[in-house]
């Protein structure tokens, strides 16, 4: 048995009390109580001991760590038909969240597997990955013995390896190398939109661009690429600012693009306002999701009403947005358009594409019809005369 406060581990392992930092993504409270296990553990017995809430402590392999969660995982997925078609005849909304409430429960149940590293995030399995720098970038600088649920560390491996490897965006002039926790452009169309709408004028002049929420800063690359001169790119996140001032310097562009913290837009007025906003209304659960979900559509709406204040005359503002919110039940169209009405702005085009993500075509997905359905848009917004 296991007590746990404050972000520490209290386990008994043999006759010893032992004690070690707790890390995790998603914020979750330590473990309560862990049974400290090794290659001898069965997928089917590891699965119902994570299933009733309890940890395991991984003192085995690291290669066989990985097979007993892949074990659990596909346990996880052998869901019956049946709950398949529940979920699909249910109201868009109710099948979404519950969706994520699966989704919630599974990463739980996968996030019991727990893996043990000493100070300055040396694993001492065997056949164990050197992690530190991942780990590093992940959760900073080491404070000691530490656990951490396997699941998460694998995450935080991935992401170091996209960091250094980079994703490839023709559009921004190079590679993009997204940091633990900032939302990757692996999803080419929204990128496309904005490389291929048509520009006002002065920003390729003498004019301003206001990129609001840049992330990783690829959308900022992309308006330098088009000839704009000046961009101004706006982060809350301290993580997201590192990410895009590190892409800027790679790309040669730093020159050209100002980093501002400030919560959407930065102070003065622009000829262009870019924003990407996270497409789903929605709380996230861990840091990489406040890329996908926007819980009340509180950056949209905050857009939306302080974008003509902070538009040039003869501005645009472009938002980009998929419209999965609305085939999920959980916005509708008439209330962005109403939005856009009462924050005084009118739409002057709009551009759209579809994606090509595999999920679009994976019939297998709870959520395959409103994904299916999707359609990503560039909305041109101008202040109402």
């Amino acid at each position: 048995m296991t007590t746990a406060k404050a972000g520490t581990v209290h386990w008994t392992e043999g006759d010893e009390e032992r004690h070690a930092l707790w890390l995790s993504e998603s914020g979750a409270e330590p473990p309560r109580r862990i049974a400290v296990v090794d290659d001898t553990m069965r997928a089917s017995d590891a699965y119902g001991l994570a299933a009733q809430g309890t940890s395991l402590l991984w003192r085995g392999d690291f290669h066989n760590a990985r097979q007993l969660l892949t074990a659990m995982a596909r346990r996880l997925d052998r869901r019956p038909a049946r709950r398949h078609r529940s979920l699909a005849a249910q109201p868009p909304a109710e099948a979404f969240h519950r969706y994520r409430q699966g989704q919630a429960q599974r990463a739980r149940t996968l996030s019991a597997l727990l893996v043990p590293l000493e100070a300055g995030y040396d694993i001492r399995l065997p056949r164990a990955p050197d992690a530190r720098a991942a780990c590093a970038e992940a959760f900073g600088p080491s404070a000691g013995a530490a656990l951490v649920p396997l699941r998460t560390l694998l995450g935080a491996i991935g992401a170091h390896q996209w960091r250094v490897r980079g994703i490839e965006v023709p559009a921004a002039g190079g590679r993009i190398h997204p940091h633990y926790g900032v939302f990757a452009p692996v999803r080419a169309e929204y990128v496309d939109l904005v490389a291929g709408e048509p520009l006002p004028v002065a920003p390729t002049g003498e004019g301003t661009a206001f990129d609001v929420g840049t992330g990783t800063g690829v959308l900022a690359a992309v308006l330098v690429r088009r000839g704009v001169r000046r961009v101004v790119a706006t982060d809350t996140d301290a993580r997201a600012l590192a990410c895009a001032r590190e892409n800027f310097g790679r790309l040669g562009i730093s020159g050209q693009v100002e980093l501002v913290e400030a919560d959407l837009f930065p102070p003065g007025r622009a000829q262009l306002v870019l924003c990407n906003p996270p497409w789903l209304p929605a709380r996230p659960s861990t840091p990489i999701e406040r890329g996908i979900y926007d819980p009340d559509s509180r950056m949209l709406r905050g857009f939306l009403r302080g974008l003509a204040a902070h538009l040039a005359e003869g501005g645009e503002g472009w938002l980009v947005l998929s419209d999965l919110a609305e085939h999920l039940g959980l916005r509708t169209r008439e209330e962005l358009l109403e939005w856009i009405r009462a924050a005084g702005l009118s739409v002057a085009g709009r551009s759209e594409v579809r994606p090509v993500h595999r999920r679009t075509a994976d019939a297998r997905d709870p959520l395959h019809r409103a994904r299916a359905a999707e359609v990503t848009s560039l909305w041109r917004l101008r202040a109402s005369a």
